[in-house]
């Protein structure tokens, strides 16, 4: 666990997290308090992807790092090992309200029922990702073609889909973008070495892959309270793990807005049968962007949604 005090400035909580990105650690949790005085309280539970943050080079470097991004606001940094009953006590989030459980989770977006959320333009170009199954072409494998438009994360959401519905792809091509779409086709099997010639799982598998093309982040605003309070999901991979980087692509994107984090968690839930990493930020409020403003809300929804699709 990396826990660091200081003093709150615009754009803190993305200088953190870009440092501990470029040092090739891994956010797994977040706990950021602002307390009444102008001061932030950080609780990141962190992974080293060089498995090397047991060393006191690692940990002294982690923390010097931080100290010279944050500059003179640091009042302290250190980082500690904490037991695995911990850190799953850490990873629930409180209870959504079931208007925003509904919006984020729901199995259908539509622009027209959920106007906070979606961008009508972009949706457009979306919903005209298609995906088909072809048998006639291989006689071992099933060929999955796909036109969409290009995003963010488009191979991981294909790939995460294809593993965890156990299907193996053994060859796949991905054209160069071609006026904002991609077209990718795979040969792929299911466990077995057997092709996908089940009707009922091809319809399932082409429905999955455009739901997650089509809406593979869920982005609104809500009040909690007297507070306003941006949301992201994203699901989580039946191996446990969360979507890289969406922390940082959120941050980012309230840095460039000039709105500052008031508090910040990430916890998970179940819904639709699935389990969701939920993003939770609190706001401060903004004189460019007034946060009682439905206008304003849209905005901030739709730079958060285009950064994390790299739009």
């Amino acid at each position: 666990m990396l826990k660091f005090y200081c003093l709150d400035r615009k754009g803190l909580l993305h200088d953190a997290t870009k440092v501990l990105c470029e040092l090739e650690l891994s956010i797994q949790r977040v706990k950021v308090t602002t307390t009444p005085d102008g001061r932030v309280m950080d609780l990141f539970f962190i992974t080293d992807n060089l498995n090397l943050l047991h060393t006191k080079s690692r940990q002294d470097d982690t923390c010097g790092r931080l100290n010279t991004v944050l500059g003179d606001a640091c009042i302290s940094c250190e980082l500690q090992l904490v037991s695995p009953e911990y850190e799953a006590v850490q990873q629930g989030v409180s209870t959504l309200s079931p208007t925003i459980t509904e919006e984020l989770f729901c199995t259908e977006i539509s622009s027209k029922d959920y106007p906070s959320s979606a961008l009508s333009p972009d949706l457009k170009r979306l919903k005209k990702a298609s995906v088909t199954i072809d048998n006639s072409l291989s006689p071992a494998h099933t060929l999955v073609q796909i036109h969409c438009v290009d995003q963010k994360g488009l191979f991981y959401d294909v790939l995460r889909t294809m593993k965890d519905w156990n299907i193996q792809i053994s060859y796949g091509r991905f054209s160069p973008v071609t006026e904002g779409y991609r077209d990718i086709d795979l040969f792929v099997q299911q466990i077995g070495d057997k092709k996908i010639v089940d009707p009922e799982k091809q319809n399932a598998l082409c429905s999955r892959l455009k739901m997650e093309m089509l809406h593979p982040l869920r982005v609104t605003i809500s009040n909690r309270g007297p507070d306003t309070e941006l949301l992201v999901a994203n699901p989580v991979e039946f191996s446990g793990n969360g979507r890289p980087r969406v922390f940082y692509d959120v941050t980012l994107a309230l840095k460039l807005l000039g709105i500052c984090i008031f508090s910040a968690e990430i916890g998970r839930l179940s819904a639709s049968d699935r389990q969701w990493e939920v993003y939770r930020f609190l706001l401060d409020e903004s004189r460019e962007y007034p946060l009682s403003n439905g206008r304003a809300r849209n905005q901030i929804v739709d730079r958060v949604r285009r950064t994390l699709m790299g739009w």
